[in-house]
C-alpha cells in the first residue's frame, strides 16, 4: 500500500461535510443478502462488508476500481484485527465513540448528522466505527512492532535528535491510581446505573490518592489499583485525553468499561527529560512518519504472505 493510499484510509475524510446534501438526496439500492466472498484465516469477508467499504471510498472521493480497492482493504482490515487480537490489543467502545464524536465535530457536524450521512451513503455507523477501531489498534500494533524489531537505543535516539538540531524532549510523568466499581457481566443491566451513581459519588469526593482506599472500605466490589508512574506517551489511547485534562489531586470523569464503572485519579505530575523520554517520544511519532508508513507496508506484506486467503 502506498503512502498516498494510506493517507486516504486514515480517519480524516475531509470532504465528508461537503457530501451531506448529496448523500441525503441519493436513494439507496435495495439491500441484498450477504455472501462470503473471501475467507481470511477462517474469518469471512462478505459482500456486505465490501459494499460498505465501497461506499466509504466513494465518500472519500476515491477513484479507480473501487470494488477491488474495497476488497483489498477489507482483507487487510481482517488481518489487522486478527493481529490486534493476537497481541491482546483492544480498543474500548468508549474510545471509539469519542473518536467518532471528535471526527464529527472536526467536520462541523453533529453526531446525528454524521449518522445520517453514513446511513444515507450506505457506509453505516457500525462500519465506520469498525474502521476507526482498526486504525487505532493498528497504530498500537505498529508501535509494539517497532519496539520489538530494530528499535534504536535510548542513546542512539538522543544522538539522532541532536544531529538534527533538536533538543532532548520533555514529557509529563503521571502518578496514577485506578478505581474500578466492578460489575459482573451477568448482572450488568441490573446494576450498571447503581454503580455509576456510586462511582460518581466517590469521584466527587476525590481529593488525592492517599484517601482513596479509606473511601472504598465501606463499598462492595471496589478495586483500587496503583498504576505507578506513567509517562504521557505511555498513556492508553482510551484514557489519554481525560488524564491529560485532569489536574493533580483530581480524577477523570467516570465511564463504563467492560469491567464495570471506572475513573482514574491523578495523584501527581512532573515534567521529566531523559534518554528514555526521548526514545518514547521518538517512537510515538513513528506511526505518522515515513518510517511508520514503511513499517506498516512491510508488516502487512508479511501478514498477507503468511495468511490463508481463499476466494469463494
Amino acid at each position: 500500500m502506498t503512502a498516498s493510499s494510506r493517507r486516504h484510509t486514515r480517519v480524516g475524510l475531509t470532504l465528508i461535510a461537503a457530501a451531506l446534501a448529496m448523500t441525503l438526496a441519493v436513494p439507496l439500492a435495495p439491500a441484498q443478502a450477504a455472501e462470503i466472498r473471501y475467507v481470511v484465516n477462517d474469518a469471512p469477508v462478505t459482500s456486505y462488508d465490501i459494499e460498505r467499504r465501497v461506499a466509504l471510498l466513494r465518500l472519500q472521493r476515491r477513484s479507480g476500481n473501487l470494488r477491488q480497492a474495497a476488497t483489498e482493504e477489507m482483507i487487510n482490515q481482517t488481518l489487522r484485527l486478527q493481529e490486534m487480537a493476537r497481541r491482546n490489543i483492544t480498543i474500548s467502545e468508549d474510545a471509539v465513540d469519542q473518536a467518532y464524536q471528535r471526527f464529527a465535530s472536526g467536520n462541523n457536524l453533529s453526531v446525528s448528522q454524521l449518522n445520517s450521512i453514513l446511513a444515507q451513503s450506505g457506509v453505516t455507523q457500525a462500519h465506520f466505527k469498525d474502521f476507526i477501531r482498526t486504525q487505532m489498534g493498528w497504530n498500537r500494533v505498529l508501535q509494539a512492532r517497532y519496539r520489538s524489531t530494530g528499535q534504536m537505543s535510548e542513546q542512539e535516539v538522543v544522538q539522532k535528535m541532536l544531529e538534527q538540531g533538536g533538543q532532548k524532549p520533555t514529557a509529563t510523568e503521571y502518578m496514577l491510581q485506578q478505581v474500578i466499581f466492578v460489575v459482573p457481566s451477568a448482572e450488568r443491566n441490573a446494576l450498571i446505573n447503581k454503580r455509576k451513581r456510586e462511582a460518581q459519588s466517590m469521584r466527587d469526593r476525590f481529593r488525592g490518592c492517599d484517601s482513596t482506599r479509606e473511601f472504598a472500605k465501606g463499598l462492595l466490589d471496589v478495586t483500587v489499583r496503583d498504576l505507578g508512574r506513567v509517562l504521557a506517551p505511555e498513556l492508553p489511547p482510551d484514557w489519554k485525553d481525560e488524564v491529560s485534562k485532569t489536574a493533580p489531586g483530581a480524577a477523570t470523569p467516570v465511564r463504563v468499561t467492560e469491567r464495570g464503572v471506572e475513573f482514574i485519579g491523578v495523584c501527581s505530575t512532573r515534567e521529566v527529560s531523559d534518554d528514555r523520554v526521548a526514545q518514547m517520544v521518538f517512537q510515538s511519532e513513528q506511526s505518522d512518519s515515513e518510517i511508520g508508513e514503511k513499517l506498516s507496508e512491510e508488516f502487512m506484506a508479511e501478514l498477507r504472505e503468511k495468511a490463508r486467503i481463499v476466494e469463494r
